[in-house]
């Protein structure tokens, strides 16, 4: 039986630029957002996660879907995976790094190798969608 990890992220791009998030003693940048909590929304659960993590408000009017992406879980055993459901939103504030997260960063098309597996394939769907630099 395949284990499924369940994860909402944020997509949000500046000037062809994904923004990123890095946990303290970690290598690997994740796209921001997390595990939803026991009866929680997609949108709650962003809203919660983005305002832990990077210390801004989404706005939640401005939650759109982008898509959901699947592969093997970073730092798991093989047959582990993680299905990542992915939206777009605005947001109100600035972005510091809170939480366990060390550290944010602008993420370029030539950053794919820094990411996650999962993060990988949006990567690559952003980059063909002329969004990524």
């Amino acid at each position: 039986m395949t284990a499924i990890i369940d994860k909402i992220a944020w997509i949000y791009i500046v000037e062809g630029r994904l923004l990123g998030a890095r946990s303290k003693a970690k290598d690997t940048y994740y796209l921001p957002g997390g595990k939803r909590e026991p009866g929680e929304t997609d949108a709650a659960a962003l809203l919660r996660e983005i305002e832990e993590e990077l210390s801004v408000r989404i706005r939640p009017e401005t939650i759109r879907p982008f898509g959901t992406f699947e592969a093997q879980a970073h730092g798991k055993t093989d047959g582990v995976l993680v299905r990542m459901s992915c939206y777009t939103a605005e947001f109100e504030g600035e972005l510091r790094p809170a939480s366990e997260i060390e550290e944010v960063a602008w993420l370029t098309y030539s950053d794919r190798e820094r990411v996650s597996e999962v993060s990988q394939i949006i990567f690559d769907k952003l980059h063909d969608m002329k969004l990524l630099l």
